[in-house]
């Protein structure tokens, strides 16, 4: 674990950018053997949005990004690094960071791409923290983008009716004296269980396919993520009873009741907005992350968790005091 109090650093900003195209639950019964009532009941989600056609992750990074500089204040030019977390790229190569960086015109920001699964932006975060903690830049833009139309397989009941499209991002800089601040954060990863959701190409197939084995990961986060969790509050000093908001990653409601549950956490202590957009992987947290910004839900001198896990097996945690 990390302890990254030493130096203050806040969130100065976020943002979001969710595509207009709306899919329901409804429209799956068209194609699929399933219905509303099927999926709603397994995973709390109602309706998702898609891509347009000539939309791309770096143009859904792009507008995330300009609504977090918009609500910190800060120009294009104020940027030392534009990190973008995503596992739906426009290409492997260059990376989507770098085209977020060209269209926005941070002439001074570096860029690179973090592939984590749906860890991805906290994974960013505390990279951000890090190097705005020990002074290596002074403003980070953190992007979690998807464009997981492009992945996924639309006869495959088991994945398509989870995921959706959108972006969300903030912005990482240096806090006053004595006020906000991370205090703690952490990553960790079970390689052994990296078949568990996978992009990859297939025989047959042109371009990069998403496959998950739900059962078991649902299995996998049940299990580990409570008590990781557990274990990350008792190092930071902190309790989950004394946590007073949370910030999840989004993916089924059942996983997050669960979650709450095992930890004695009231559920009123977080946002849920997967019934609106499923699960948009790295895009998640920060999507998340800004609305409850933008309702009031987080307020000064709170602690707030942000947690997630995704694809690799990996999960992750940041402990901030608002």
């Amino acid at each position: 674990m990390a302890i990254i109090n030493g130096y203050p650093v806040k969130i100065a900003g976020t943002g979001k950018y969710i595509p207009e195209k709306v899919m329901t639950n409804f429209d799956f019964e068209k194609f699929l053997d399933t219905s509303d009532e099927w999926i709603q009941s397994r995973t709390g989600i109602k309706k998702r949005h898609i891509a347009a056609d000539d939309e791309r992750c770096s143009d859904l990074a792009y507008k995330a990004g300009l609504a977090a500089l918009a609500d910190a204040g800060l120009q294009p030019d104020d940027l030392d690094l534009i990190i973008v977390a995503t596992d739906t790229p426009d290409t492997n190569c260059p990376c989507t960071s770098a085209k977020v960086q060209g269209k926005l015109g941070a002439n001074n920001a570096g860029a690179y791409d973090v592939l984590a699964g749906c860890t991805g932006s906290l994974t960013a975060m505390l990279t951000a923290i890090g190097g705005v903690a020990c002074g290596v830049w002074n403003n980070v833009l953190v992007i979690g983008a998807e464009d997981f139309a492009s992945v996924l397989d639309w006869n495959d009941r088991s994945t398509c009716i989870l995921f959706g499209d959108g972006a969300g991002a903030c912005i990482l800089t240096r806090s006053e004296e004595g006020g906000p601040r991370f205090v703690s954060g952490e990553i960790v990863a079970d390689g052994n269980k990296y078949d568990l959701i996978t992009i990859d190409k297939e025989e047959g197939t042109p371009s990069p396919v998403l496959r998950m084995k739900g059962s078991e990961v649902f299995r996998f986060v049940n299990t580990h993520l409570p008590p990781f969790l557990k274990n990350f509050c008792e190092k930071s000093g902190v309790t989950p009873a004394e946590v007073d908001f949370w910030v999840l990653h989004q993916a089924n409601t059942r996983i997050i009741d669960g979650l709450f549950k095992r930890l004695g956490v009231s559920t009123d202590r977080t946002l849920v907005n997967l019934e609106n957009y499923g699960n948009t992987s790295a895009a998640s947290l920060v999507v998340t992350l800004d609305e409850s910004m933008k309702e009031g839900r987080i307020k000064r001198g709170e602690k707030v968790m942000f947690t997630a896990f995704g694809a690799g097996m990996t999960l992750g945690a940041l402990l901030y005091e608002a």
